[in-house]
């Protein structure tokens, strides 16, 4: 583990505890026990957002093969599961389901180049989910102090979103793509020889308005649907929230998670953004702590079972190339 990524997770966890012990944390943790089998209805949700998002990433998918939605479901499942549980800096979980695209005889450079672009229209359609978030905030005329803070958050993620696309256009994905086919030509690295094109995929697929239309509605609709987790979320708190408010928590709380991305998991960073949103609706600090860990309780049900199944993959192919002939597993992903 590199130290910026352990100074990242000492950094969550002491704001992460400060939160907690400032807001009676033994409350808050009966709260979420007395969720009881409420829980098992908000799991329920978020699978849908997970096959609109994979829906949206298949749907700038080019080449020959394009698997099945339920695949690029399955995809989205182990993607968001490491980079949600695991020190990856939200990155690390792209590799992993570019990679295991390409097993189901996609090449390289297509599901590389798909996972790129999607990040990035995952990143926009974010951006007009906060926009929705500070339209509704600007209408319902909250303390300016607060929205302030808020803004500011959200010109931070603006910057992150538009440093991606920029980098990618600035052909930042050439270089790591010699970079990689440098490593290629070491024997342990072979399989990494299929990543050439993939820059010239990127551009290729930024040049089809149609798949980046249709990869934008499916990410929007699954944002969507995260304003309706709140509100089912906030129900099981006992706080009664309606669409507008709940979409509003979402998508500013979203906002405030991503300018976090450094933060493994964004700890302390979402739970902060939450409950700084929530007090501009009258939602004690409490209530909002409890939202945040109710989510963060999602993750964990969801995504242990996710990086299990990304392990039986792996070892699955593993023990696939070992029973391969020696001509057959040349150029394999």
């Amino acid at each position: 583990m590199r130290l910026h990524t352990r100074i990242g997770i000492v950094f969550g966890l002491a704001i992460f505890t400060i939160l907690v012990s400032q807001n009676e944390g033994r409350r808050v943790f009966l709260a979420l026990a007395s969720v009881g089998w409420g829980l098992a209805a908000l799991l329920l949700i978020h699978p849908v957002q997970t096959a609109l998002s994979g829906l949206g990433w298949r749907a700038l998918l080019g080449g020959p093969i394009t698997p099945g939605w339920l695949d690029f479901t399955l995809l989205r499942w182990i993607r968001e599961s490491v980079n949600g549980l695991l020190p990856v800096a939200q990155l690390g979980g792209n590799l992993v389901g570019a990679r295991l695209m390409a097993w189901q005889g996609v090449k390289l450079h297509d599901s590389g180049a798909a996972t790129a672009v999607d990040l990035t229209m995952e990143a926009l359609t974010q951006l007009v989910f906060t926009g929705l978030g500070v339209g509704l905030l600007v209408l319902g005329r909250y303390d300016t102090a607060v929205t302030g803070w808020i803004g500011g958050a959200t010109l931070g993620a603006l910057i992150v979103v538009a440093a991606l696309v920029l980098a990618q256009r600035r052909g930042l994905l050439r270089l790591l793509e010699n970079g990689l086919l440098r490593l290629a030509q070491k024997p342990q690295w072979s399989g990494l020889g299929d990543i050439a094109g993939l820059h010239d995929a990127i551009v290729a697929v930024y040049r089809d308005p149609g798949k980046l239309t249709r990869s934008g509605l499916y990410h929007l609709l699954s944002w969507l649907i995260g304003g309706v987790e709140v509100m089912l979320a906030l129900h099981l708190l006992g706080v009664a929230v309606d669409l507008r408010e709940s979409l509003l928590i979402e998508s500013i709380g979203q906002a405030l998670r991503t300018v976090g991305f450094a933060i493994p998991a964004s700890l302390g960073v979402q739970e902060g953004g939450y409950m700084l949103i929530c007090g501009l609706l009258g939602i004690g600090p409490q209530s909002a702590l409890e939202l945040a860990l109710l989510k963060r309780v999602r993750e964990v049900f969801l995504g242990v079972p996710g990086l299990v199944v990304w392990q039986l993959m792996e070892g699955r192919h593993a023990a696939q190339r070992l029973t391969r002939p020696p001509q057959a597993s040349e150029g394999a992903p």
